[in-house]
């Protein structure tokens, strides 16, 4: 009896995972700062687009579709990440667009194979 639970949780887990990467395209994002000392010496203006970069991204975080944001405290300088969970590339686009940090800052973007993910 053991064995069959075993089995059809094993089962359970595979549609659930399938199901989830099926429906979703995973972009990795590297948010690359102007320069390497970017986080230390904002000027006011540039603090102020990052408070709207934040706020921006506020809304897709708790709506699912932004997974992880923030900084990385990296020793050659600061940068910021995001995991995106969208439908196409073209509403990646029009986030990554929408962002008012992007233009002062530099996107790298990544498509991601997810192989496991919370549900």
């Amino acid at each position: 009896m053991a064995l069959l639970r075993r089995r059809s949780a094993v089962s359970i887990a595979k549609i659930s995972k399938s199901s989830i990467m099926s429906t979703k395209m995973y972009f990795f994002l590297k948010l690359h700062p102007p320069r390497a000392s970017f986080a230390l010496d904002m000027t006011p203006e540039e603090r102020a687009v990052m408070q709207q970069h934040v706020e921006y991204w506020a809304p897709h975080v708790a709506g699912g579709t932004m997974l992880v944001m923030g900084p990385v405290a990296d020793p050659a300088g600061v940068y910021g990440i995001g995991i995106l969970a969208v439908d196409s590339e073209e509403q990646l686009k029009e986030l990554i667009g929408a962002d008012p940090a992007n233009g002062m800052n530099r996107y790298e973007v990544h498509p991601m194979r997810v192989r496991t993910a919370m549900p």
